[in-house]
C-alpha cells in the first residue's frame, strides 16, 4: 500500500476532480468536492501526501480521497490507483483480485476500451454516421451534447474496430476477452456495427463497456445491444452516467434512475445531474450498493419523514411510464427497496412519455417538474394495487384490503407501517382503522407470496461507524495556538525542528487534543524516526503515516488537518527560523508552567519544618529560571 501512496501523487489524483492553485510553498488549495462552498477551503500538501478541507472536515491520503470521491471500497481504490501508476499488486493470503480478473489484465482491457471509445467518437463525424447524427438531432441532442456524453458511431464494416485495435498492439485474445469483438463461424468480427454507441463507465470514469442502438433496417439484431459479461463489465454492477452524476449525487444525496441512455442525457441537459440508468437489467442490490457509497447511506433504516420527502439517508427516484409495464417495474423496485434505506420514490409521467420525449415536447422545466412531483414508492405500489379493485363495493374494498395488507406488512422499516396503515384506511374508504391494522398484522405473520417478507439481508460490507473527532481548543487561545503551530511544523517539516523537541515531557501540551497528537508523535519515534523517513522519501508522507498509525481513531483526523494546514510563514529563506522559533516558544511555555508550579510549591512549604526540601525546591526554581533566561537570550 505504501508503494501506491508514494507513486500515486495526490495532487495529480485530486487535480482530476478539483482545480488546484498554489497556496504558498508546498501547499495547494481549491473548492472542496465534498460540499458546496464559494471560497476554497480544501487544501492539499503533496510533500505530506495528505488533503484536508477546513470547511467540512474531510481529509486523508490519496487512497482515502479515491474512496470518498468515487464511492469505492479500500481494495478497489488501491487497485484503481495501482493501475493508474502502473504498479503490479501482489495479493497476500486471504486477498485476491476481482473475480474473473488476472493481475495486470484489467489495465490492458481498460486501455482497449479507451482506444475503442476514441475510435467510435471520431467515426461520428464521418459521412457514414449521418443516420446517427440524425437520430441524435431528432431527439434534441447537438454535437456538443454528443461529445459531453462520449457518444460515438460503430462503422458498418465487419472488422473496422478490430483492425484499428490490432494496429495499436492489442491481441485477438485480448479483444475477444474485452467483448469488443465476437467469435463466429467465419472468424472474429466487431460486436457493434452500424450503431450509435454510448460508453458505459465505472464511477472512476474508466470505460468498461458500451451500449449500442440500432440505426439501419437491415440490422436484424436487437434494438439495443450491450457489451456481454466480461471481466470488466457486469451489467448488475454498472450504471450508465454514474461517472457524470457522482458529484451532484454526493452533494444532493439523491439519485434518479431512468430507463435509457437518451433519458440520462435528457435529464442532465435539463438540470437533473443525478440521473443514471441501468444497462439491460433491473435496478438491483449491487446497484444500490454503489449508490449507497456515494450518498453516504450506511444501510440502516432511514427516511422516516413521510410527508416532507426529506431523508437522512438520501433519496432514490425511479422514473416509470404510467402504464402497466411501468407499474410492474415499480413493484420490482419495491422489492429492492427493502435493502435500501434511502427514501424511495416514483416519478410517473401520466401520458407515457419518457424523459427524452418529455424534454422535446415540453422542455427542461417539465423534466425537472417530473422529478419534483415524485410519489413515495410505497404509496405508488399500494395505490396501484388498489386501482384494480372497485372500491365502491364492499367486496371490492375487502379484496383490495387483502391485496394491500401484505404490501404494508412487507415494509421493512417498522416505523413506517403505522402511518401507511392509517393512509391505507383512508384510501380504502373504510371507517374502521382497527380492522385494517389487524389485516396488516395478520399479513406480517404469514409468508408472503411475493417474497418480500421482512428478513435480514446479510451484507458483505461492514456498516460504517461514524468516528468521533476529538474536540480542539479555541484558535483564539494564544497558548493553544502555539501548541497547534508547533505540531504543524513537526509533522510537516521535522527536518527543520531542533532535536530538543524529543525531550519535551508528556505534559508539555496543555490542550488534551494536542497532547494526544504529541503522544502519537512520541509513539512513532519522534524526530529520531522522522528524519530518516523524510530523507529517504524526500517528503513527510511516510512520517505522517507513521504518526497516524499510532494515533487513536478520534485523533487521526486532527493529525491529517495539522499535516495539511498552511504554515503562517512558508518562504524558504525564512522557514527554518520560523520553525525553530515556534518550538522555542513552546519550550518556553513549558518552562513558565514549571516555574509557576515550583513557586506554588514553595509557598505551600514550611522552610523551618523541612529546610532541606525547601532548599532543594528553591534550587530547582533557580535552575529552571536560568534555563528559561538562556533560552530567551539565545532566541
Amino acid at each position: 500500500m505504501e508503494a501506491v501512496r508514494e507513486r500515486a501523487h495526490i495532487e495529480e489524483i485530486v487535480g482530476q476532480h478539483v482545480t488546484l492553485r498554489s497556496a504558498g510553498v508546498g501547499s495547494m488549495k481549491g473548492l472542496c468536492p465534498f460540499h458546496d462552498e464559494r471560497s476554497p477551503s480544501f487544501h492539499v500538501r503533496p510533500q505530506v501526501g495528505r488533503y484536508h478541507c477546513f470547511g467540512c472536515g474531510e481529509g486523508g491520503d490519496v487512497i482515502d480521497f479515491v474512496q470518498k470521491v468515487d464511492g469505492l471500497g479500500f481494495s478497489e481504490a488501491v487497485e484503481y490507483l495501482a493501475g493508474k501508476v502502473g504498479l503490479q499488486l501482489r495479493y497476500e493470503e486471504g486477498g485476491a483480485p476481482r473475480p474473473g480478473e488476472e493481475p495486470g489484465k484489467r489495465r490492458r482491457l481498460i486501455e482497449a476500451h479507451k482506444v475503442a471509445e476514441e475510435f467510435y467518437r471520431e467515426q461520428l463525424s464521418t459521412p457514414a454516421a449521418a443516420a446517427g447524427r440524425q437520430f441524435l438531432a431528432e431527439r434534441g441532442f447537438d454535437r456538443a451534447a454528443a461529445a459531453d456524453f462520449g457518444v460515438g458511431f460503430a462503422p458498418q464494416g465487419w472488422d473496422s474496430l478490430m483492425r484499428h485495435l490490432r494496429g495499436r498492439g492489442f491481441t485477438e485474445a485480448e479483444l475477444t476477452l474485452s467483448g469488443l469483438v465476437s467469435q463466429g463461424q467465419r472468424g472474429v468480427y466487431d460486436r457493434f456495427r452500424g450503431r450509435l454507441v454510448w460508453p458505459i463507465r465505472e464511477v472512476t470514469g474508466e470505460t468498461v463497456g458500451f451500449g449500442a442502438r440500432r440505426l439501419f433496417e437491415e440490422d436484424q439484431g436487437p434494438k439495443y445491444l450491450n457489451t456481454p459479461e466480461t471481466p470488466l463489465y457486469k451489467k448488475s454492477q454498472v450504471l450508465y452516467g454514474i461517472d457524470l452524476a457522482k458529484r451532484d449525487l454526493q452533494r444532493d444525496k439523491r439519485v434518479v434512475v431512468v430507463e435509457g441512455y437518451t433519458d440520462v442525457m435528457a435529464m442532465h441537459l435539463s438540470g437533473v445531474g443525478t440521473a443514471v440508468a441501468t444497462c439491460g437489467t433491473a435496478f438491483g442490490s449491487d446497484h444500490a450498493r454503489i449508490v449507497r457509497r456515494l450518498i453516504g447511506d450506511s444501510g440502516s433504516s432511514g427516511g422516516v419523514q413521510l410527508a416532507s420527502g426529506a431523508s437522512v439517508g438520501g433519496e432514490i427516484i425511479f422514473t416509470f411510464d404510467g402504464d402497466a409495464a411501468g407499474q410492474k417495474a415499480a413493484l420490482r423496485a419495491f422489492g429492492e427497496d427493502q435493502s435500501f434505506s434511502a427514501q424511495t420514490f416514483v416519478a410517473v409521467e401520466k401520458s407515457g412519455m419518457d424523459p427524452c420525449e418529455l424534454r422535446q415536447a415540453k422542455g427542461p422545466d417539465a423534466v425537472r417538474a417530473l422529478v419534483a412531483g415524485r410519489t413515495p414508492l410505497y404509496e405508488f405500489v399500494i395505490r396501484s394495487t388498489l386501482a384494480s379493485y372497485d372500491l365502491r363495493t364492499v367486496e371490492g374494498r375487502i379484496g383490495a384490503l387483502r391485496a394491500a395488507a401484505p404490501i404494508v406488512a412487507g415494509i421493512r422499516d417498522t416505523a413506517l407501517r403505522p402511518e401507511y396503515t392509517r393512509l391505507l384506511t383512508g384510501w380504502l374508504g373504510i371507517d374502521d382503522q382497527d380492522s385494517v391494522r389487524r389485516a396488516v398484522q395478520g399479513a406480517s405473520t404469514r409468508p408472503q407470496a411475493t417474497g418480500r417478507q421482512e428478513r435480514s439481508v446479510p451484507s458483505s460490507e461492514p456498516t460504517p461507524v461514524p468516528v468521533q473527532r476529538m474536540p480542539v481548543p479555541d484558535r483564539r487561545d494564544p497558548v493553544a495556538q502555539i501548541e497547534r503551530t508547533a505540531l504543524e511544523v513537526v509533522l510537516q517539516r521535522p527536518d527543520l525542528v531542533a532535536a530538543d523537541f524529543d525531550e519535551l515531557p508528556s505534559d508539555a501540551f496543555g490542550a488534551p487534543a494536542y497532547r494526544a497528537v504529541h503522544e502519537a508523535i512520541r509513539a512513532a519515534g519522534g524526530l529520531t524516526a522522522a528524519r530518516p523517513l523524510v530523507q529517504s522519501s524526500g517528503g513527510s508522507t511516510g512520517w505522517v503515516g507513521a504518526v497516524i498509525e499510532e494515533a487513536a481513531e478520534p485523533v487521526r483526523p486532527l493529525v491529517t488537518e495539522l499535516a495539511v494546514a498552511p504554515l503562517p510563514e512558508d518562504r524558504p529563506e525564512s522557514l527554518e527560523g520560523y520553525v525553530k522559533g515556534v518550538v522555542l516558544r513552546l519550550v518556553e511555555i513549558g518552562f513558565t508552567r514549571h516555574i509557576a508550579d515550583l513557586r506554588g510549591r514553595l509557598q505551600r512549604m514550611d522552610a523551618e519544618a523541612d529546610p532541606a526540601a525547601y532548599q532543594a525546591a528553591f534550587a530547582e526554581l533557580v535552575e529552571v529560571e536560568g534555563r528559561r533566561r538562556n533560552l530567551r537570550e539565545s532566541a
